[in-house]
């Protein structure tokens, strides 16, 4: 089972810069939701957060395992491989890791430069889980 939740996904330009007959690349957005490694009681992270290398940390959540935010957006491309010698979670080069309430506080003209600014230094590697 994925501890993400895609929230969209959407076509870039591959090199981040639009131009007549540039290639495209689809960006997805994957969301972690918020009881995800959380520390709060009877969530099931009693023994310590399993993602803790790789995301924002963890959120206290209510109960029911609810925050008002998501504890990441993570986003990555169609070439982006998933799993790790340290997780099978883990996204091996995504473009960009946000807290959910970053991501919640940013307008789409600055998430797109943002991820404009990041694929036009991305140059995806393949990772063997082997």
């Amino acid at each position: 089972m994925s501890i993400y939740a895609t929230l969209w996904t959407l076509k870039f330009p591959h090199q981040g810069r639009a131009h007549l007959d540039c290639d495209w690349v689809r960006v997805r957005a994957q969301g972690v939701p918020s009881h995800i490694g959380s520390p709060t009681p009877s969530l099931g992270y009693e023994d310590g957060d399993p993602y803790g290398a790789f995301l924002p940390p963890p959120l206290e959540t209510n109960k029911h395992g609810e925050h008002e935010f998501m504890r990441a957006v993570v986003f990555v491309t169609e070439q982006t491989s998933k799993g790790t010698e340290r997780s099978p979670q883990e996204y091996a080069d995504p473009l960009l890791v946000r807290t959910g309430e970053a991501y919640a506080r940013l307008t789409f003209e600055e998430l797109h430069r943002h991820l404009c600014d990041a694929l036009r230094d991305y140059e995806p590697q393949r990772h063997s889980r082997d």
